[in-house]
C-alpha cells in the first residue's frame, strides 16, 4: 500500500495498536527485567511485535511479504517504542537493514531476505563502523557499535565499495558484547575472519538508507521525550512543597513550557524527515537536507527534556530506582547512534552551501 493511501486515521488506529501493545509489554518492570538478561530482548514479545503484529515489515512491499507502508508509519512505530524504551532489536530490523534492502538494486536479495524479516523471523541489521575488507573473495576485518549485532541472524557490511549479506552462522564470524550505557539497546563488535558473503549491490546505496534511518531515529527520539515531558508535568502536578504543586512555581512552568515547545519542534522536524524520505516524485532531492535537520536536533531535544525531567523530580529521580534515568540513558545512545549532532550540522552546512 502506497503511503498516499493511508489516512490520518489509519495512522491514529496504528499509533493506538502499538501503544497499547508497549504498554501490556514494556512496563518499566518488564524493562528492566529483560534489559539485564543475557539477550537484552524477550523473544516471545519480539515474536508478537515483529511477527505476528507484522511491525518488522510494516515498510516492506507487499511482493516481498510485507504491509507496503512507509516511513511516515515505520515512524509512528519508533515514536511509540522510543515511548516506552522498549528493549527489541528492531532499530537494526526496521531502521537500517530495510531500507538499505529496499535500496538495492538485487531483486533477488530482496526476495531472498525481506520475507523472513517481514514475518518476523529474521533479525537483520547493518555494520557500518569500522573495516572491512575482501580478503581472497572472503570478507576479513572488524566494526565496532554495531546495533542488535549479537541477535542478528543477517549482517549487511560494506568492504570496497560492495555491500555484502553475511548470515548471523557464517564461519569466522565473531561476536562480542559491547559494554553500553543503555541496556535497552545493545551493540557489539564484529569480527570477519575469512567469512564467505553474498554480494547484493553497490555500497552508494547506505547513504541515502541512513538517512531514511537517522528520520526514523528522530521518531524514536521524540517519543522518549514527549514521555519525560509527561512525567516531569505529572510530577509537577502531584509533589507539593509549602502546601502547593511544585508546578505552581514560576520556574517549574517555565521549564515545562519551554520542553513542550522543544518537543513539539523536534516533531515537526522527524516528521518533515519522514514525509522528505516518503516523496517518491524526486526521490533524495530534500531527504538529506531533512535527516541532518532531524539528526542534529532531535536526539538533543530528547537529553534535554530528560535531563530536565530529572532536575524537576529532584533527588528521586537521580536515583536507580526511579525510570527517569532510563530515558537519559537512551536519549545519550540516541545522539551517538548514527552521527553526533554536530556531524549532522556539518553535513546540514554543506548541503545548504554555507
Amino acid at each position: 500500500m502506497a503511503d498516499s493511501e493511508y489516512s490520518t486515521e489509519d495512522h491514529n488506529d496504528l499509533r493506538e495498536t502499538v501503544r497499547a501493545f508497549c504498554g501490556a509489554s514494556f512496563d518499566e518492570a518488564s524493562v528492566r527485567l529483560v534489559m539485564e538478561s543475557a539477550d537484552g530482548f524477550d523473544h516471545a514479545v519480539w515474536r508478537r511485535l515483529a511477527g505476528e503484529m507484522g511491525l518488522a515489515g510494516l515498510a516492506v512491499p507487499a511482493e516481498f511479504g510485507g504491509s507496503g507502508a512507509g516511513p511516515v508509519e515505520a515512524g509512528i512505530v519508533f515514536e511509540e517504542l522510543g515511548r516506552a524504551v522498549a528493549p527489541v532489536p528492531y532499530f537494526g530490523t526496521a531502521g537500517l537493514a530495510v531500507p538499505v534492502l529496499l535500496a538495492v538494486d538485487d531483486r533477488d536479495a530482496a526476495k531472498e531476505y525481506l520475507p523472513s524479516i517481514a514475518a518476523g523471523e529474521t533479525i537483520a541489521t547493518v555494520a557500518v563502523h569500522g573495516s572491512v575488507s575482501v580478503i581472497d573473495g572472503a570478507l576479513g576485518g572488524s566494526v565496532s557499535y554495531v546495533v542488535d549485532g549479537m541477535a542478528a541472524d543477517l549482517i549487511l557490511v560494506a568492504a570496497d565499495g560492495v555491500l555484502y549479506a553475511v548470515s548471523g552462522s557464517a564461519t569466522g564470524l565473531e561476536r562480542e558484547p559491547l559494554p553500553v550505557m543503555d541496556l535497552t539497546r545493545r551493540q557489539a563488535r564484529l569480527t570477519f575472519r575469512s567469512v564467505p558473503a553474498r554480494a547484493v549491490g553497490s555500497a552508494d546505496v547506505l547513504r541515502p538508507a541512513l538517512d531514511v534511518a537517522a528520520a526514523l531515529l528522530a521518531a524514536s527520539s521524540v517519543g522518549g521525550a514527549q514521555h519525560v515531558l509527561d512525567m516531569a508535568v505529572g510530577y509537577a502536578s502531584t509533589r507539593y512543597q509549602f502546601g502547593r504543586a511544585i508546578g505552581s512555581f514560576q520556574a517549574i512552568k517555565h521549564r515545562c513550557a519551554d520542553l513542550l515547545a522543544e518537543v513539539e519542534s523536534a516533531r515537526s522536524v522527524a516528521y518533515h524527515a519522514l514525509w522528505a524520505a516518503s516523496d517518491r516524485s524526486e526521490p533524495g532531492r530534500e531527504l538529506p537536507l531533512a535527516a541532518a535537520l532531524a539528526g542534529s536536533y532531535c536526539s538533543e531535544a530528547f537529553l534535554h527534556a530528560a535531563l530536565e525531567n530529572v532536575q524537576i523530580h529532584g533527588g528521586i529521580g537521580f536515583t536507580w530506582e526511579h525510570p527517569a534515568h532510563l530515558y537519559v540513558k537512551r536519549a545519550v545512545s540516541d545522539r551517538a547512534l548514527l552521527s553526533s549532532p554536530d556531524s549532522h550540522r556539518h553535513r546540514l552546512a554543506a548541503l545548504a552551501g554555507l
